[in-house]
């Protein structure tokens, strides 16, 4: 039996994704994407580089999912696996992890203007869908906001 309570087990996971984040290339909005497997094992992580690499798909969730599929090396499916990112997933990330069959979304802060995940959109929670995954959002939510207001301000 495991000590770690479901909440901070989030926690730590959303931590790790701010360290990654933290990693983002200059210029680039700091979002960091962590994806563990069923085990807790770390597969994948990946920070947003669409600026670095003029490319409107790299996004933090989209390297780290297909950086876990290529982990797994057993097709693209990543059922009972997490994706752990600081800020809401817009509408293209939450249609990728739908699409990955991604098992759980965790996530830092919430996004009014772009967030696909309750906040503008409920894109994984759509009747309609084959797959929904479970999603927890405002994990560390304060830490999280903290990261994309410093960058933001940095800028005007």
């Amino acid at each position: 039996m495991s000590l770690t309570s479901p909440r901070s087990a989030d926690e730590e996971l959303i931590r790790r994704a701010l360290a990654v984040a933290g990693r983002t290339p200059d210029g680039d909005v700091p979002v960091g994407a962590v994806i563990v497997g069923p085990d807790g094992r770390e597969l994948a992580a990946a920070a947003n580089r669409r600026e670095a690499d003029g490319d409107p798909l790299a996004h933090a969730e989209v390297l780290a999912l297909r950086a876990a599929a290529r982990e797994l090396g057993d097709g693209w499916r990543l059922e009972d696996c997490t994706l752990v990112v600081t800020l809401e997933p817009c509408t293209m990330c939450a249609g990728a992890a739908v699409a990955a069959r991604v098992g759980r979304i965790v996530f830092g802060a919430w996004e009014p203007r772009t967030g696909a995940c309750g906040s503008l959109w409920d894109v994984v929670r759509d009747r309609r869908l084959v797959h929904r995954p479970e999603v927890r959002g405002g994990v560390l939510e304060t830490e999280c906001a903290a990261l994309l207001e410093d960058f933001f301000r940095a800028r005007r």
